[in-house]
Order: C-alpha cells, then sequence, then structure tokens
C-alpha cells in the first residue's frame, strides 16, 4: 500500500495561533485519536515566508482578508521544524502546504513526507514547477478546478514523473452541503486511473455523514481543518475540535468497514447469509411417483418450501434430468444440478462479458466469439481465451479476454504477425524465453514463427491488430493439442 492510500490529514493550517506550544497541544490530541483507531494519520502545517509572500505595501494592513491572520499567527522556520519533529514523535506523517518557493524548500529541509498543494495554487506554475522537483509525493486539491483544468494539472506532474493524489474539494468555508457534488470522486477516479483520489471537507464538523459517503464513492484519503478551542481561542466554522475530529475518524473507518469488500478479488459470502436463503428458497418435489432412472420433466415436479436440507432447490433443476433414485409423491428430490457443455459454456460468457463490463469496453453489434478450449471445455478456466473475432480484412482486429487463472499455452504463427495492447486486468506475456509483466497500455508485438504464451492472475482484456488471420495457423508446443481436430478445440458463440 502506497503512502496515499487509508491517509487521514489533520490540517491545522494556522490553528496553532503562533504559538509553538498550542501547535504541540494539536498535535497530541490528533496522535490520540491517530492512536485510537489505529489509522494511517498526517497533521499538515501551512508555510509561507511572509517576509517576501505579502506586498511590502500590503504588509501590517487590517482591511485586507488574510493578511492579519497570517502576520498574527506567524512562526519562524525553527519553530516549524519543532512542530514537524513533534508530528513525526508521535508516528504520524509530516507533511505541510507550501504557498511560496521558500515553503518548499522549507519542505525539503525539514525532511517531510508529502507536499500538499492547496487548490489556489493548484495552477500556480512557478510553484508547481518548484513543487514537482522536490522529489517528494504530491497531493493535490482541486476546489474550484473545472474538468479541463485538473487534466492539465494531471499531465503536469505524469509528464514529469510525479507520485501525487488528487482530492476533490469545494473551496467554500464552511462549504454547503448542497454545493459538495461526491459523485465527481468516481469520475476523477474513472477518468485519472491509478492515481489515488482523496476528500478535502470544510461541511459543518458535526455533520459525518459525508464522510461516509466519500468513503462510498471511493476516496482513500480524508483532510480536515482542526484546531484546540481554548479561552482566547475560537475555532471557526469548518474547523474540528478534538471530540468531533474523533468522531469524524471514526465515520471514516466505519464506513471502510462497512463498504470493503471481505474477498479478495470476488464478493464475500457467509454461511449465515446462504441460511438464510435457503430458509427462503423453493424445493423441487415430486408431484407424482417417480421411479429411477426415468427422465424428470416440469410436469412431473412444483416447487415449495420449505427446502430441505441437501435438497434440490427451483433454480437448480432442469427439465430432462434422470432420476437417481425413487420418489414418492410429494417428496422432495434430493438430485445434483447438471452440469453440460452448454452450463459451461454459459458460465464463462457471463464472466467475460462481466470483464468486459469492468474494464468500460463496449462491443457494438458486429462480433463473432470463439471460446479456444485446448484440452476441452471441461478444462477451460484453466487453458483458454474467450476471443472475440470485430474485423478479419488485411488487417485484423481481435479482443481477447483472460479469465482469472487462466493461461493460453505456448504456440507461434507461420502467416499472421500480431501486436497486443493489454487494455485491463494483468498480463504476463511469454515470448520465446523472455517473461514480460504487462500492465494496461502496455504493447507487445509477436514477429512470425516466434513462439508465445500468456496468462493472467485476475482477468485481463487485452487488444490484438494483426495481418489476416487464418485459420489453422496457430501452431503449439504440445502435441496432445495439434492432435485434436480445430472443431474439438474452438466453440463458436452465435448469441451473446
Amino acid at each position: 500500500m502506497g503512502i496515499f492510500n487509508g491517509l487521514v490529514i489533520f490540517e491545522m493550517a494556522n490553528s496553532h495561533q503562533g504559538s509553538v506550544e498550542h501547535g504541540l497541544s494539536i498535535i497530541r490530541e490528533m496522535a490520540k485519536i491517530a492512536r485510537k483507531y489505529n489509522v494511517k494519520a498526517a497533521v499538515k502545517l501551512q508555510y509561507r515566508n511572509l517576509d517576501t509572500f505579502i506586498h511590502p505595501d500590503y504588509k501590517g494592513r487590517q482591511d485586507v482578508k488574510h493578511i492579519p491572520r497570517f502576520e498574527s499567527t506567524k512562526l519562524t522556520y525553527d519553530q516549524f521544524s519543532v512542530l514537524a519533529a513533534a508530528i513525526k514523535e508521535e508516528g504520524m506523517i509530516a507533511m505541510s502546504t507550501p504557498f511560496d518557493e521558500d515553503g518548499v524548500e522549507w519542505c525539503q529541509s525539514q525532511g517531510l513526507d508529502i507536499i500538499k498543494i492547496a487548490s489556489c495554487s493548484s495552477m500556480d506554475w512557478p510553484l508547481l514547477e518548484k513543487a514537482a522537483a522536490a522529489g517528494k509525493p504530491l497531493i493535490i486539491s482541486t476546489g474550484g478546478k473545472s474538468v479541463s483544468d485538473i487534466d492539465k494539472i494531471y499531465n503536469f506532474f505524469t509528464h514529469r514523473n510525479c507520485e501525487f493524489a488528487f482530492l476533490h474539494c469545494i473551496a467554500e468555508y464552511p462549504a454547503p452541503m448542497e454545493h459538495l457534488q461526491l459523485d465527481f470522486i468516481e469520475r476523477m477516479k474513472k477518468r485519472y486511473r491509478g492515481i489515488v483520489v482523496g476528500y478535502s471537507g470544510h461541511e459543518n464538523p458535526d455533520d459525518n455523514t459525508v464522510p461516509m459517503m466519500a468513503v462510498a464513492k471511493g476516496a482513500d484519503i480524508f483532510e480536515r481543518h482542526v484546531g484546540l478551542p481554548a479561552e482566547t481561542v475560537t475555532l471557526n466554522a469548518y474547523s474540528m475540535n478534538p471530540e468531533q475530529a474523533d468522531r469524524w475518524v471514526k465515520a471514516i473507518v466505519d464506513a471502510r468497514n462497512i463498504c470493503s469488500i471481505k474477498k479478495e478479488q470476488d464478493k464475500y459470502i457467509s454461511q449465515g447469509e446462504l441460511d438464510s436463503l435457503r430458509s427462503l428458497s423453493r424445493g423441487v418435489f415430486a408431484r407424482r411417483a417417480i421411479q429411477a432412472g426415468n427422465t424428470i420433466g416440469m410436469e412431473d415436479v412444483f416447487f415449495a418450501m420449505p427446502c430441505q436440507e441437501g435438497q434440490m432447490t427451483s433454480g437448480e433443476f432442469s427439465p430432462g434430468m434422470a432420476a437417481q433414485k425413487d420418489y414418492g409423491e410429494n417428496a422432495p428430490l434430493y438430485e445434483k444440478k447438471r452440469y453440460t457443455d452448454i452450463n459451461l459454456a454459459r458460465s464463462v460468457i457471463h464472466d467475460a462479458k462481466g470483464l468486459l463490463f469492468e474494464a468500460g469496453i463496449a462491443l457494438g453489434n458486429q462480433f463473432e466469439v470463439e471460446l479456444s478450449h485446448h484440452y476441452g471445455l471441461k478444462q477451460f478456466r484453466r487453458t483458454g481465451a474467450v476471443i472475440i473475432s470485430i474485423i478479419n480484412r488485411e488487417y485484423c482486429k481481435k479482443l481477447i479476454v483472460v479469465l482469472p487463472g487462466q493461461q493460453h499455452p505456448m504456440h507461434f504463427h507461420k502467416v499472421k504477425e500480431e501486436t497486443f495492447q493489454l487494455l485491463y486486468g494483468d498480463l504476463e506475456c511469454k515470448v520465446d524465453e523472455q517473461v514480460i509483466n504487462m500492465q494496461p497500455g502496455d504493447i507487445q508485438t509477436v514477429l512470425r514463427n516466434v513462439k508465445h504464451a500468456f496468462s493472467s492472475r485476475n482477468g485481463a482484456v487485452f487488444e490484438e491488430i494483426s495481418t489476416t488471420h487464418v485459420k489453422g495457423d496457430s501452431y503449439y508446443d504440445d502435441p496432445e493439442i495439434t492432435k485434436l481436430d480445430l472443431i474439438n478445440r474452438k466453440t463458436i458463440i452465435r448469441e451473446w
């Protein structure tokens, strides 16, 4: 897991009130919360060299927004160093938002773990150049930025090979609930694949439905302003006191537990859930006496509850099965579900379509589907592939779906030259003796007479562009495959 995933950020901003001691008190309170809920937490400072950040003619002005607050809460570099060290001593990640180039240098010289770019600075290109060159992980807030703006920021940092994350943010203080647009988190995750997306909130500190909803939308990082009230200190309308911050973190932890998938690459189904559903399922019962060996049709059975332990359910019944024993009238049927080649083919098609749905790939209406099963359909999930032929002229285009755990054996082509591009998932491609672990977007060309094979751990979809496909132009290393007639190795699907 990277530094961004699961991160909870307590933003101190100017709530240290210009006092190192007050800042240390905030850090200690946030550390208690982080330890209580065992979360990966960061405390974020804000760095400005006020000697140069404020124009000389405006220093000391009380009538210009922000200047009085910045000047009254000013800390020196050395004082910030004390706070940064305290954050790390408490076992948390130290980070800061620099608003000028000097601030970036402070982050570097103090060895902070992350540099944060504020929404107001996210298109400050001179500052971004300095931050990108710092060599540290970056988190960029996107408040007030259009999709086009975020695209520019994304390209700026990707071109510089930076490790970075985005925060969805509404830069209103406090932010009205009707402006939060949490659906945009999902859009950012789809548009910027591979980039961690989080949420920086400025809504009512007492409302913890928002972070829970942001978790459900896919946010991985959470940020809030925090402070510590005192006799002379009153928090603003969007900052949290320690009690509010505690409830906020608990809401995030609870939501993550509620939303997290409990089984890798699949949905976890508990025995309690299965028992509950079975108690409501209809069982198969004999409408009339049935003798062993007789074919069972729909007219021979009826469906009713309760379904007994081991009894066939209505969803498992298919007409045409042969009775394995005698059944009296109204007796429950204890037959086993039939697994035919049609059942196997249908389940494969459903899984292949599911991978295409997840990948967001639309096929259109003109294509042919082939199940390539080198050792028979019953071994398909171990060896084979779903081949979707879209164009076959002087040039050829196919989509290949590889199911989880499936491999396609070593072979070569004498007529065809082909190029693969991985569109989704993971793919291990073997070309002669070389093993290439492909990532989405990677391209691999296979020349004529070059042996190659591929497999996937979690499933993959890749595009094959080639010269014209010719039937019988695949030559396999395994002689057992070569012995089989093509009709025994391939099943053409007419209805998808």
